[in-house]
C-alpha cells in the first residue's frame, strides 16, 4: 500500500473503534487527555462526524459505516424539527456533510428534502440591508449583528446547492452577495485574511476588521485563511467565476508561503514562534483540501497549481508521518496537535473532529478523487 492507503485504512480502524465508544453521541473537541468530548448533536461540528462516516462507506466494502452514517442523518432530522441550537450560520457544516452527503451518495429524497430545509434555516440569516449573512447571534444582536466571519465561505455552498436543486434564485443571490462581500473586506491586499468584519447594521457601511480566534486583529489566523482558501474556490466552481478562483489562489499562496519547514500551520502566522507555539494541524488539513480543489480548477498547465499541489501533498506527507495517530489503538482522534481556541484557552492542542474530516477528505482526494460533499458529483452508485 502507498502512504494515503495505509493512512486510510488506519483512519477506518480507527472510525470503526469510534462507532463502538460513541454510539449515538458526537464527538467534539478532545480537552487535554486525547478523549473527545461528546454531545447530542448541539454543537456547530456535529457534520464532521457524519462526514468521516460517509466517506467511510465511500472507501470501504463494510456496510456498518453505512448504517451509522445514515443514523447520524436520522439525529440530524430530529435537530431540524426540534430548531437545537440554529442561532449561527454553521447550518452549512452540519447538513452539507450529513443529510446532503446522504443525497450526493444515495439519492435518497428526504436526505434532499432536509437539506433544503436546512437551506431555508441559513436564510434566515441573510441580512438584506447590509447584504451579508450573520455569523452569530440573533438579527440586531449588539455585538454581533453586522459581523461577518471567514468561516461562512464553507457555510454558502449549502445555499449554492439549494439554488441548484431549486432554481430558486433568492439561494444563490444570497451567497453570491455574501462571497463577493467576503472578498472585497476579509481578504486583504496580500492575500492574507481578516478573521471577522464588522459592518454597520443601520447604513450597511464597512466599521472594521477584527478577529475572535486570532493572535491579534490585523493578524492571519490560519484556520481562517484555510476556510477561506476552500470557500472561495467553492464559490468559484459554483459561480464558475475567474475573480473568486484568483482570491482563493491568492489565499493559498500566502499560506503555503508561510508555512514552517515541516509543512505543518502555526495557529497564526504572526504569532512569535517559540517552542510553546501552538500548531493547528486542522488549518493545514483544510487548506489542502481547498488547494486541491483550486488545483482541479486551474489545471495543470498553470505553474500556481504545480506550487499548490506540491504543497497540498507535502503538508499531508507531514500530517500522516508526524501528527497522526497512526499505531496507537487507544487513539480516538486521526490527527494530533489541532487547535480550537488558542487566543481563548479551549483545546488548544487537541484533537478536532473538522480536523479528523479534513485530513481524511484529503487523503479521499488524493487517493481515489473523492472530493467530499460541498457539490453534487457524477456517482455510480445512484
Amino acid at each position: 500500500m502507498n502512504l494515503w492507503q495505509t493512512a486510510i485504512e488506519d483512519a477506518l480502524a480507527v472510525t470503526r473503534r469510534n462507532i463502538e465508544r460513541f454510539g449515538d453521541r458526537f464527538p467534539h473537541v478532545s480537552a487535554g487527555n486525547e478523549r473527545y468530548t461528546l454531545n447530542d448533536n448541539t454543537e456547530w461540528t456535529a457534520g464532521f462526524w457524519s462526514g468521516i462516516l460517509w466517506l467511510c462507506s465511500e472507501y470501504a466494502d463494510d456496510p456498518s459505516f453505512r448504517i451509522h452514517a445514515v443514523r447520524t442523518v436520522q439525529n440530524f432530522r430530529s435537530r431540524m424539527d426540534r430548531k437545537i441550537v440554529f442561532d449561527h450560520h454553521d447550518i452549512g457544516f452540519l447538513y452539507s456533510l450529513s443529510s446532503k452527503a446522504q443525497w450526493i451518495l444515495e439519492g435518497e429524497e428526504e436526505a434532499r428534502k432536509l437539506t433544503l430545509e436546512a437551506a431555508d434555516m441559513l436564510m434566515k440569516r441573510w441580512r438584506k440591508k447590509i447584504g451579508i449573512i450573520q455569523a452569530w447571534g440573533r438579527e440586531g444582536d449588539v455585538q454581533n449583528g453586522g459581523r461577518i466571519i471567514i468561516d461562512c465561505m464553507l457555510n454558502i455552498p449549502l445555499l449554492f446547492w439549494a439554488y441548484e436543486q431549486t432554481g430558486e434564485e433568492a439561494y444563490r443571490a444570497a451567497a453570491e452577495a455574501h462571497a463577493r462581500k467576503s472578498q472585497r473586506f476579509l481578504v486583504r491586499g496580500d492575500g492574507s485574511s481578516y478573521h471577522t468584519f464588522y459592518f454597520d447594521q443601520e447604513t450597511g457601511d464597512a466599521v472594521r476588521g477584527g478577529t475572535h480566534q486570532g493572535y491579534a486583529d490585523g493578524s492571519t489566523w490560519t484556520r481562517g485563511q484555510a476556510w477561506g482558501i476552500y470557500g472561495f474556490a467553492l464559490a468559484a466552481r459554483y459561480l464558475n467565476d475567474p475573480s473568486m478562483l484568483d482570491t482563493a489562489t491568492s489565499l493559498a499562496l500566502h499560506f503555503a508561503e508561510r508555512l514552517p519547514e515541516d509543512q505543518v500551520a502555526y495557529w497564526d502566522f504572526e504569532a512569535p514562534v517559540t517552542f510553546e507555539t501552538k500548531r493547528d494541524s486542522s488549518a493545514s488539513a483544510i487548506a489542502a483540501c481547498g488547494m486541491l480543489e483550486i488545483v482541479s480548477q486551474l489545471g495543470d498547465h498553470d505553474p500556481r497549481s504545480r506550487k499548490l499541489a506540491e504543497t497540498a501533498r507535502s503538508s499531508m506527507e507531514s500530517l500522516v508521518q508526524n501528527y497522526s495517530t497512526h499505531g496507537d489503538p487507544s487513539a480516538e482522534g486521526l490527527i494530533r496537535h489541532g487547535s480550537y481556541s488558542v487566543r481563548g484557552g479551549d483545546s488548544p492542542d487537541d484533537y478536532t473532529i473538522w480536523g479528523d474530516y479534513y485530513y481524511l477528505e484529503a487523503l479521499m482526494r488524493l487517493e481515489r478523487g473523492i472530493p467530499g460533499y460541498w457539490y453534487e458529483r457524477a456517482n455510480p452508485k445512484r
